[in-house]
């Protein structure tokens, strides 16, 4: 189970992203259900931690424009397993999306402080 907070009303959980030669990183990321992708990362905090490299990948955003992004190939430490995922660049707070959260539930108590929990859900 992971668990979070809502915070400036935001659900906020903190993940350990893993990179190369044993890098690590504890990021505070917002969940985005809006975002259909796993995680974003900023350019500095990819090259940090020496991330790999994958494609070029564009996007439409919710006020109908499109860009273009850079995607690499990361880990991270999610529900107790170390779990490789893909990355996109973006310059900004850190995001979690829908890809990251599938087979999960999430709860979320929106109130100031209040609790966030994403928990796997039982196989069909």
């Amino acid at each position: 189970m992971i668990i979070g907070t809502i915070t400036s009303d935001e659900a906020r959980v903190r993940l350990n992203v893993k990179g190369k030669r044993g890098r690590e990183r504890v990021v505070e990321a917002v969940i985005d259900s809006g975002y259909t992708g796993a995680l974003t990362l900023p350019p500095g905090l990819i090259a940090m931690l020496e991330l790999r490299w994958q494609s070029v990948d564009r996007a439409t955003l919710a006020d109908g424009s499109t860009c273009v992004f850079q995607v690499y190939v990361g880990k991270l430490d999610w529900d107790c397993k170390v779990r490789t995922i893909l990355v996109d660049e973006a310059d900004a707070m850190p995001l979690v999306g829908m890809r990251l959260l599938r087979g999960h539930e999430l709860k979320m108590q929106v109130r100031s402080r209040g609790k966030v929990t994403i928990r796997r859900l039982p196989r069909r």
